[in-house]
C-alpha cells in the first residue's frame, strides 16, 4: 500500500535537490550578472530565473508527471535507438565527460589555486583532484546514503558558508549600484536568459529526478499521486532556495563595483568580495564554500549516472560504475578548466536544445495525442540547427552555413535559433500524423 512521505523527509529531499543544482557555476553566474547588469539587475535576473530556475525544475516536474524514472524510455518516443543514444550522450555529458570533472576543476580554480604557488599549479591540481574525487566516490558509492549525506549534512554546511558571506554583504553593502555594462544596457533580460540557459541544469534535471523519485519510493510512496506530491513539494523548496541565493548573490555583486571594480568572471567577483570583508579568512571561506558546492553536485551526478548505466548494462554493478566514473573524471579534470570547456562546450551546445525540446514535447503530449511523428520532426528540425551551434562553438564553419543561419534565422546569434525550426517541425509532424490517421490508422504510433 502506498504511503504519504513524511514532511521532514520531503524537506531533506528539497535541500538535497537544491544542493545538487547549486554547484560552483551557479555561484559564479549570478555574481557576474550582478556586476554587469547594474541598475538593470531586476530584468537581467528575471531572465536568469526563467532558464536557471524555471526550466530545470520544469524538466524535473515533467519527468515526475510522466510517471517514468527513465529518460531513455521517454526519448524512445522518437525512435528506440534515439532513446538509447540520447540518454547515453546526456549522461556522459553531465557526467564523466564534462560536468563531474568540471566540478572538481572549478573547486580547484577558485578555492585552491590561490594557495598553490609553492607546489605549482599542475601538481596541486593533481593532488587536489585525487582527494576530491576519492571523497566524492566514497560518499556516492552507497546510493541509499546519498540523500542523508547531501540533504542532512552537506547542504546545511553549504548554505551556512554561503549565508555568512551573503548576510554580511547585504547588511553592509560595499557601495551603490552602477549603470549597466555592454549587452546588459539594451538587452538585460535576454542576456540573463542566455546565462541561465547555459547552466545546463535542465539536462541535469533528468538525472537528478531519478535520485529523488527513487528516494520517495523507498519511503513507501508507490502510486503516482503520492510520488508527485512529495516531489512537487521538494521542487518548491529547491526553487525558493535557488531564487533567494541567486537574488542575494547578484545584489551583493551589483554593490561591489565601487570597491573592487569590474571583474572578468563571477569567480573573481566572489574572491575579491570575500577578501574585502574577511581578508585571508575570506579566501579560506570561499575555498570551503566552492569545494562543498562542487562536492554536492559531484556526488549527485556520480550517483545519477551510475544508476542509469547500471540499469542499461546491469552486468556491471552500481558501485563499479561510480568508481570508474570517478577515476575517469579525475583524469579529465587534469586537463584544466580551460581545456575541459574547450573540449566539451561544442557537444553541449549541440545536445542541450534537444533536451529542452523533449521537455516541451512531453508537456504538450496530450495536445498532439502523443504521436511519434511530432516527436520525430521536432527533434529532427531542432538538431539540424543545434548541430551548427556546436560547430560554431568549435570554430568550424561548414560551407558558410553558420554565417547564412546567423544572417537569416531569427535568434540564431543568441544560441536560440533552433526554436522556430522546432515549431515548424511540430506543424509538419502534426500534418504527417493526420495524414497517417486518415490513410493507415492501424499503423499510427501514439503515447499517453
Amino acid at each position: 500500500m502506498s504511503k504519504k512521505v513524511p514532511t521532514s523527509y520531503v524537506i531533506i529531499l528539497g535541500l538535497m535537490l537544491f544542493a545538487m543544482y547549486f554547484g560552483a557555476g551557479n555561484l559564479i553566474f549570478p555574481a557576474i550578472i550582478g556586476q554587469q547588469s547594474g541598475t538593470n539587475i531586476t530584468s537581467a535576473m528575471a531572465g536568469f530565473f526563467l532558464t536557471g530556475v524555471g526550466l530545470p525544475l520544469l524538466s524535473f516536474l515533467t519527468l515526475v508527471a510522466t510517471g517514468k524514472d527513465n529518460i531513455q524510455e521517454l526519448a524512445s518516443r522518437v525512435t528506440p535507438w534515439f532513446g538509447v543514444a540520447f540518454a547515453v550522450v546526456l549522461y556522459l555529458a553531465i557526467g564523466p565527460f564534462f560536468a563531474i570533472p568540471r566540478a572538481g576543476t572549478v573547486a580547484f580554480e577558485i578555492g585552491i589555486k590561490p594557495f598553490s604557488s609553492n607546489l605549482g599549479e599542475s601538481t596541486t591540481l593533481l593532488i587536489f583532484s585525487a582527494i576530491f574525487f576519492t571523497i566524492a566516490c566514497l560518499l556516492a558509492v552507497f546510493p541509499a546514503k546519498v540523500v542523508d549525506i547531501v540533504g542532512k549534512y552537506l547542504t546545511p554546511l553549504k548554505i551556512t558558508l554561503i549565508g555568512i558571506l551573503i548576510v554580511v554583504a547585504v547588511a553592509f553593502p560595499m557601495g551603490k549600484i552602477y549603470e549597466p555594462q555592454d549587452q546588459f544596457i539594451d538587452s538585460a533580460f535576454v542576456t540573463g536568459f542566455k546565462e541561465g540557459y547555459l547552466t545546463l541544469d535542465a539536462m541535469a534535471s533528468f538525472a537528478f529526478g531519478i535520485i529523488i523519485i527513487d528516494a520517495v519510493r523507498l519511503k513507501g510512496a508507490t502510486d503516482k499521486k503520492h510520488v508527485m506530491a512529495a516531489c512537487g513539494k521538494a521542487i518548491g523548496i529547491a526553487a525558493v532556495l535557488l531564487v533567494i541565493m541567486y537574488s542575494a548573490l547578484s545584489y551583493m555583486s551589483a554593490t561591489s563595483v565601487s570597491k573592487i571594480g569590474y571583474q572578468e568572471n563571477g569567480g573573481e567577483v566572489l574572491a575579491k568580495v570575500s577578501n574585502y570583508y574577511f581578508g585571508i579568512y575570506g579566501n579560506i571561506l570561499l575555498g570551503l564554500m566552492i569545494s562543498v558546492a562542487c562536492m554536492t553536485t559531484c556526488i549527485g551526478l556520480l550517483s545519477a549516472c551510475a544508476q542509469y548505466f547500471s540499469r542499461l548494462y546491469p552486468k556491471v554493478s552500481y558501485q563499479y560504475y561510480v568508481i570508474g566514473m570517478a577515476i575517469f573524471s579525475f583524469l579529465v579534470s587534469n586537463m584544466g578548466l580551460t581545456g575541459l570547456i574547450k573540449f566539451s562546450e561544442p557537444i553541449l551546445n549541440a545536445i542541450y536544445p534537444l533536451a529542452i525540446s523533449m521537455v516541451f514535447l512531453l508537456l504538450s503530449n496530450k495536445w498532439f495525442r502523443g504521436n511519434r511523428r511530432v516527436y520525430q520532426m521536432v527533434i529532427l528540425f531542432t538538431f539540424c540547427i543545434s548541430i551548427f551551434d556546436g560547430f560554431d562553438t568549435a570554430g568550424i564553419n561548414i560551407l558558410n552555413i553558420s554565417s547564412f543561419l546567423s544572417k537569416y534565422l531569427p535568434l540564431y546569434e543568441m544560441g536560440l535559433g533552433w526554436i522556430i525550426p522546432a515549431i515548424i517541425g511540430a506543424v509538419v509532424g502534426n500534418i504527417w500524423a493526420m495524414m497517417e490517421r486518415k490513410n493507415s490508422p492501424e499503423k499510427v504510433m501514439e503515447f499517453e
